[in-house]
């Protein structure tokens, strides 16, 4: 998978983690790959439980020790179960601070409940916080609302979808707010909707934005390569 990423020229591939025990994978894929792997730190939103004070003192402890290059994946999950969505959210805003605290970046994820995101990212936007929100698939509204607290929008495999409607809202959003994205191993692009995801398949995501923006696939790359980096500025120049 890491060859067929370089068969394509890419360079870096940003790596979420979701709870304690994905940990060592993550050290693990970073370690082989120091020069193509960036691990962030986080709990994700589908892992808060009943434990997820447990889990966050592990994790805090992991991210201010270790080298990280963002906070994530963090965020609100009103799809698969609203049981604990009291619990995601306070989580959310515990590591929202420590991205403050570190000046990290932070990666969001919004199922069912981007308007909730935004207006928490809103609130506590000093003008110190950036990330992305990740696989954005709202509207061209909810699109403001991200610009103005001057973060990035990741766009994925759903873009290529012919019924999801990302690609018309896409067309109306600078490139200036735009990075590219996986959510491998979900989410794959046109050709290869509904087999496992993988970053090789991000050419197809770059020529459907050149597609639908009517520009270059070169000034796609330009562009949301600049905003990756950008956004990652701490340990990956």
């Amino acid at each position: 998978m890491i060859r067929r990423f370089r068969d394509i020229g890419g360079k870096r591939v940003y790596l979420p983690n979701i709870d304690v025990t994905s940990i060592p994978d993550l050290k693990m894929l970073q370690e082989e790959y120091p020069k193509i792997c960036y691990p962030m730190m986080g709990l994700h939103p589908c892992a808060v439980e009943e434990d997820y004070q447990e889990q966050l003192a592990i994790i805090k402890e992991e991210l201010y020790s270790g080298n990280y290059v963002g906070v994530g994946e963090i965020g609100l999950d009103h799809y698969w179960d609203k049981t604990f969505i009291a619990e995601q959210e306070k989580a959310f805003r515990i590591q929202i601070e420590w991205a403050r605290e570190l000046q990290l970046p932070f990666v969001i994820h919004s199922r069912d409940s981007l308007d909730l995101t935004i207006e928490i990212v809103t609130e506590l936007q000093n003008g110190s916080l950036k990330g992305i929100f990740h696989c954005f698939n709202g509207t061209l509204e909810q699109a403001k609302r991200i610009m103005n607290v001057n973060f990035m929008m990741g766009i994925g495999g759903v873009v290529t979808f012919k019924n999801a409607g990302v690609d018309k809202v896409v067309k109306q959003i600078p490139l200036d707010y735009l990075v590219l994205e996986t959510d491998a191993p979900y989410l794959s692009p046109v050709p290869y909707r509904g087999k496992r995801n993988e970053p090789g398949y991000l050419p197809h995501i770059v020529e459907k934005i050149a597609q639908v923006k009517n520009i270059t696939t070169d000034d796609v790359l330009y562009y949301t390569r600049k905003n990756a980096l950008d956004v990652f500025t701490k340990r990956t120049k």
